[in-house]
Parts: structure tokens; sequence; C-alpha cells
């Protein structure tokens, strides 16, 4: 993690640096740093990318419905793609190893690229052509997947549908996407109250559904630290990936969703937007240091992934 946090240091300081150089300022006394649980850090590809004219192959016209930095979507060939497979393998690993099938994946707050994680880390699991991907959208303060993936979000039922009519099944709410491999469910209505509609038993009840019915849910939560809805959706996944961004998350912030986050749940962290280079010729040293970076966490899961099932499963 002295690692991660270095390098979340130098971002920093490489913003400020493009900043235009304040006043003076009185120099008060550094703040005291809070550890946090080890955990790996992850990247996934620039946030910028555009994808090459070639890329929409495959998915005819469908293309156009889909925002542009989805690339495990429309350009899987890419090696911005690649980067998303390398998350894709550690949750294969995870899911055969210690049963691991519902994802959460959260931020600190809004707009560090949690939607685009979720949807590529959705996309590139759904490449094996047996895998049953669900991917829904549980952010319902800032519900963006189906704007992302061209969806209709005002006329057919969603998440919340779901959570407040128990006749609706979690099938009856779920969109299917043949062409992409993915099973989708919306966030649906406005609630007016969002923490409650999260807080139902109802929704413990949809998620064991899709653990019956698919062998990968990926869930797009609400952020840890901005609002208190990802805390109560965090029983009912079984580990979260949490999504940084390059040159914005503050450290403090980071270690605020890390000690919020159950460590037998944490599953490691996406540093996602480093605008800094990144070549072909770096893919063989990337990749064994990403590697290297997962064997200890994906052990620390395992041991206590069972633990923490049978906590969430009392926990009322």
């Amino acid at each position: 993690m002295s690692n991660f946090f270095r390098a979340l240091e130098r971002a920093e300081q490489e913003r400020a640096l493009r900043r235009p150089t304040p006043p003076p300022a009185p120099v008060s006394e550094p703040s005291p740093v809070v550890s946090a649980p080890e955990a790996p850090p992850v990247r996934a590809p620039q946030s910028v990318f555009t994808p090459p004219v070639p890329a929409a192959v495959g998915l005819g016209a469908h293309a156009h419905e889909l925002e542009g930095h989805l690339v495990s979507l429309l350009a899987p060939a890419s090696f911005e793609a690649e980067q998303y497979r390398a998350l894709r393998h550690m949750i294969e690993q995870l899911h055969r190893s210690a049963e691991l099938s519902v994802v959460g994946v959260s931020s600190p707050d809004a707009a560090d690229g949690k939607t685009t994680t979720a949807i590529n880390l959705a996309g590139a699991l759904a490449q094996a052509p047996d895998a049953r991907v669900l991917l829904i959208d549980a952010d319902l303060r800032g519900a963006n997947l189906a704007g992302y993936l061209g969806l209709d979000d005002q006329e057919a039922p969603g998440f919340v549908d779901a959570i407040l009519d128990t006749n609706l099944t979690l099938e009856a709410v779920t969109q299917k996407r043949p062409h992409l491999n993915l099973s989708i469910v919306s966030a649906g209505r406005r609630p007016s109250a969002p923490y409650e509609i999260l807080k139902s038993p109802r929704v413990g009840e949809l998620l064991v559904e899709a653990r019956k019915n698919y062998d990968y849910v990926i869930v797009d939560t609400p952020p840890l630290v901005s609002v208190p809805d990802g805390r109560v959706i965090g029983k009912w996944v079984d580990g979260f990936l949490i999504v940084v961004a390059a040159h914005r998350t503050p450290r403090k912030l980071l270690e605020e969703a890390l000690n919020i986050t159950e460590p037998v749940k944490l599953i490691g962290l996406v540093y996602n937007g480093d605008d800094r280079h990144i070549s072909r010729r770096s893919y063989s040293s990337r990749r064994s240091s990403i590697r290297r970076g997962l064997e200890g966490p994906r052990n620390g899961f395992r041991n206590g992934n069972r633990a923490g099932r049978r906590q969430t499963a009392s926990d009322d």
C-alpha cells in the first residue's frame, strides 16, 4: 500500500505543478498519516482513451449507443482493454478459489470513474462465451449506467422498481444484450430516499437471485465516503474494488474509504486515469508487477471470505 500512496502523492504533486502559483500562505504543520489496510494497486486504462475507427467491428448498429470510454466493448483488442482483462483474470481466480461472484465497484467520491470501470470489467468478463454476466446499477443518486450503454432508463423498470414491487422478479427488470453477452439491470425510477431503498431486505433477495442465475454479478455501487448508501449494500456483495482517480482523489479520502471497507471484502484498488505514457514495450514488466501485487491480498481474501459470508448471513 505504501507504494500506491507514494504514486498518489506524486500524482497530487504533478497536479499542483500544473496550477498557477498562489500567493504565499502561512506554513502549517503536516497532518499525521492514517495507516490503511494492505491492498494491491491495479492500474486501469487511461480514461481519456478514444477508440480507433475499426473498434466497433462486431457491434454493427449498436456501436453508436455506447459511451466512448467503454474499451472492453468497443475496442476489445486494444492495449487499454488488455488492462481490464488483467482485472478480469483476478476476478476469475477469486471466483474459482474463494467463490467470489458478486463484486461491488465503488470509489471514495463521485466522478472517480467507477461506472466506467464496472462496465469495462463486466465487458471483459463477458468476452468468455460461456460466462453469464450481470451488470447492476445500484448507484441510485447518480445512476449513469443506462446512459453509458444507450439503454432506456425512463420507461423500462429497473433495480428500484424490483425493490419496491415484490411481484417483479430480477429477470423481469433485466435487459438482455446478446451482442455484448451481457445482462443489465438499470437503476430504474429515481427514488426520493435512496438510502432507505437500499436498506430494504429486498436488495438481499434480488442479489441472492442474481447469484443463482449468473456466474458474475458486477454492481456499480454508490461512493463510499460522500454518501452512506454504499455501506448499506456492502453486506450483500462478496468484495469491493475501489476506483481511485489519478490527479483527483485526495489521499485522506482514500484512507477514509479503506477504513470504511471491511478488510476481508477489499479485493483491490483500481488506479484510473493515469496520464503517464504507457507503451507496449512496458507491457511485460507492468503485467508482472500487477501479478505480484495481487498474490498477497488474494490469499487474504480467500482466508476471510467464508467467515465474512457467515457474518453477512446472520446480519439483520
